[in-house]
């Protein structure tokens, strides 16, 4: 098998707005493959479809060959285990240091001794660059540090499959550039397959293997980095270069400011 993942033909609704209509995606193996578009679009929707967190109205979500909304429980969470996750927030236990928020699925999922959970924790911290970092608390990490401990939690039980939820987010530039080479590094050196969610343009194209652009419930573009630039789409475009106005509008739809002004209704 090819892919990892494979949408296809993909709707859902949320309180009857349609977030996706027809959407087809495949992740192939051992690639980094990137899910844009701007802010609202249901790119965390996606990830939790993939997951089984949420059920498609129409469609289906295969990984690894199997329909992830077919399966018993037991048969989701054993597949569950094989796929690594990083909140958009980190998602850090606030009370436990670093080395218990990285142990805590291998505590949880293994009966590992706590000699060989030792070693595993300081191995993935090790990978992340916070191997010196193991003692402290959430609340005295900068941003970039929380991300890089959830990553390493996301790894504890060897995934095969990973997925970032806008990893990029609040970060500063030299936070985003230590986060994108991890994830590159990370995917190639662990044979991983990755999916990364984001609208930080730039900086996940220079690691992406391949990018779709989802827009209005549907892919408005794909491709590689290099080929998706040269699209000429300009809703794409628009998107790709930041631009504020074209195709989508700056301006929400409304009345004219005249009849709101004179109206007086709001």
């Amino acid at each position: 098998m090819s892919n990892f993942v494979e949408i296809t033909n993909l709707h859902f609704q949320h309180n009857n707005r349609a977030i996706f209509r027809g959407v087809d995606i495949n992740i192939p193996l051992g690639k980094v493959t990137a899910v844009m578009g701007p802010s609202g679009t249901g790119k965390t929707t996606l990830l939790r479809l993939i997951g089984a967190q949420l059920y498609p109205t129409q469609g289906q979500v295969l990984v690894d060959g199997q329909n992830i909304h077919a399966l018993n429980r037991h048969e989701l969470y054993k597949l569950r285990k094989r796929m690594g996750l990083l909140f958009q927030s980190g998602g850090l236990f606030t009370h436990l240091n670093v080395f218990e928020n990285v142990a805590f699925p291998l505590r949880e999922h293994t009966k590992l001794s706590d000699a060989m959970i030792r070693s595993l924790v300081l191995m993935k911290l090790e990978m992340v660059g916070l191997r010196g970092a193991y003692h402290l608390m959430p609340s005295e990490l900068s941003g970039g540090m929380s991300r890089r401990v959830a990553l390493a939690r996301a790894i504890s039980l060897d995934p095969e499959f990973i997925m970032y939820d806008e990893p990029l987010s609040g970060q500063d530039p030299i936070s985003m550039g230590v986060l994108i080479k991890l994830i590159r590094t990370l995917n190639d050196s662990l044979g991983l397959t990755t999916v990364v969610v984001s609208h930080d343009v730039q900086e996940i194209l220079s690691i992406a293997d391949y990018v779709y652009v989802i827009a209005d419930g549907k892919i408005i573009g794909q491709g590689t980095p290099s080929s998706i630039n040269l699209d000429n789409a300009g809703q794409l475009q628009q998107f790709l270069n930041g631009l504020p106005d074209g195709p989508v509008p700056f301006h929400y739809p409304a009345k004219s400011l005249q009849q709101d002004l004179i109206g007086g209704n709001l």
